[in-house]
């Protein structure tokens, strides 16, 4: 049995009931700021808990139906038909309807949340099971708000509904202390398999903490930075999840300039020789090695082993093919042995959010690295709202990562440059963004990711060098011996909570 209370920097932590086969005490991350309401971003990563969705994934990311039974895309490809069950209710016993998804898409079109709805038109309820949506024009990531999108009541939403979620998820809401704790329980009218546990106890800490809340005996998993993951305790193993929970370095992609006020492109970073050559001349594996102690892979596009990745997007570490690529563009080594080209020296910072030791440790790793090869970058580290204030026009590690392809199209697509965090560096290319609409254009979200795939061929590394990936990080979790969390997916950037997306599939092995 697990000992009860943990008292640490101030804070005492006591999971409700003591732990027993049919129980879980889980310290796996931050609690979210706006609560628990899809509207504004919960579920996006993992498992929404309290609400349902449409569709899920499994563990090898292949489609299931959850609420939906048939899903239907018109020729036009502007109309989805959606087919409901007809046996789900919230968990205080309503029906759940066609009217609770369409208010549901509605709402979170004219919320502030993190879904993908620009290009939904209208969403109602053609009777008790049948939802039509749609779309001002063919958009068929729209698909990725169906796995990500949990389903709130009509008659029951409101400006609290984040602190009191009401869904028809496997769980419900028992208490949250804000800052200490979550817990939750089964949801005893969930029409699905809610799992193995009756009750699950989610610890809010940093990651010091965690490791003491695991040393003390008091959790059965906990989430742990790459640095720490070769400590393990007694009593734990400890499982690393493959992720595309990318690093990267921007690279401003025009010359200098500005627009509406804005300062975007960087004189260095606009040269095609130089993205090349840092592309080149980076050793992933090094960089894995020093910066995550091994823990992650070396990453070459945002969307390694994902079905729209490209298949060329693999660069090969080759420094001589670096130097000479400059050498021939005209960078030449000046006394100091920075290159200069036309009165301008290869130099720039590198921003990080200071609060982030692994992007620290990243960008540090990489201004070292590129100063041999003739490039002085100084890696700078701030806040994100100075960050914010140059990143269109100087290099920044930012972590990206999804399960959706809308990710390629964000971070590449020209009409977004300059909106949010979405392409940064405002890159443009006319060859990307015809292969982007012919993506949005298909029939399905599997039709599409060959046009994904080819559109690497050009951003990627084998042609414009948008950016500079680095690494995807491993997800290391201490685990208890006595459970089992069967097979996981590639999880998504670490936002939220993702390995509980096959939280039902988890069992305690022992007795």
């Amino acid at each position: 049995m697990k000992s009860l209370c943990l008292a640490i920097a101030g804070v005492v932590f006591c999971p409700a009931v003591a732990h027993t086969a049919t129980d879980l005490v889980l310290a796996i991350g931050g609690e979210p700021e706006t609560g628990f309401d899809p509207m504004l971003g919960w579920g996006s990563y993992g498992n929404p808990l309290f609400q349902s969705t449409l569709l899920k994934r499994d563990a090898a990311l292949e489609t299931q139906p959850d609420l939906a039974t048939k899903w239907v895309l018109s020729d036009d490809r502007l109309t989805w038909t959606i087919t409901l069950r007809d046996d789900v209710t919230f968990s205080d016993g309503t029906p759940l309807t066609a009217r609770d998804v369409a208010f549901t898409f509605e709402r979170a079109k004219a919320s502030p949340g993190t879904h993908d709805l620009t290009m939904m038109d209208t969403a109602h309820a053609l009777d008790a099971t049948t939802v039509q949506i749609t779309l001002a024009r063919p958009w068929i990531t729209f698909v990725e708000t169906f796995y990500s999108l949990g389903i709130v009541p009509a008659a029951n939403y409101g400006p609290d509904y984040g602190r009191n979620p009401l869904g028809s998820g496997p769980f419900r809401l028992v208490s949250w202390s804000e800052g200490e704790q979550l817990i939750v329980e089964k949801n005893p009218r969930y029409y699905g398999d809610a799992g193995a546990f009756e009750r699950i106890t989610f610890l809010f800490t940093g990651s010091d903490v965690r490791l003491l809340a695991a040393q003390a005996g008091i959790v059965d998993m906990v989430a742990v930075p790459a640095q720490a993951a070769d400590a393990v305790p007694e009593g734990f193993y400890a499982r690393a999840v493959q992720s595309v929970d990318n690093r990267g370095l921007s690279l401003p992609f025009p010359p200098p300039r500005e627009v509406d006020g804005r300062k975007i492109g960087n004189a260095v970073t606009s040269d095609p020789a130089i993205r090349r050559a840092i592309n080149l001349w980076l050793d992933r594996d090094l960089i894995t090695e020093v910066a995550l102690n091994g823990h992650g892979t070396p990453a070459f596009s945002p969307a390694d082993g994902l079905p729209w990745a490209g298949a060329t997007d693999t660069i090969i570490h080759d420094p001589k093919a670096a130097e000479a690529l400059l050498d021939q563009a005209g960078w030449i080594k000046g006394p100091d042995g920075t290159r200069q080209k036309d009165g301008v020296r290869a130099a720039f910072p590198i921003n990080y959010p200071s609060a982030d030791p692994t992007r620290q440790a990243l960008a540090e790793i990489v201004a070292e690295l590129l100063r041999p090869l003739g490039i002085a970058a100084t890696a700078t580290g701030g806040s994100w709202d100075s960050i914010n204030r140059v990143m269109h026009s100087e290099p920044v590690l930012f972590g990206f990562g999804s399960h959706s392809p809308f990710e390629l199209y964000s971070l590449h697509a020209a009409k977004l440059g300059g909106v949010g965090y979405m392409n940064p560096s405002y890159y443009e290319n006319q060859k990307v963004e015809a292969l982007f609409t012919q993506a949005q254009s298909a029939p399905s979200l599997e039709a599409s990711f060959p046009f994904w795939a080819e559109a690497a061929q050009t951003y990627g590394g084998q042609g414009d060098n948008a950016w500079a990936w680095l690494v995807n990080l491993d997800h290391v979790y201490f685990v208890d011996t006595c459970l089992d969390l069967g097979a996981m997916q590639i999880e998504p950037h670490g936002h939220g909570w993702p390995i509980t997306a096959t939280l039902t599939d988890w069992r305690w092995t022992c007795d």
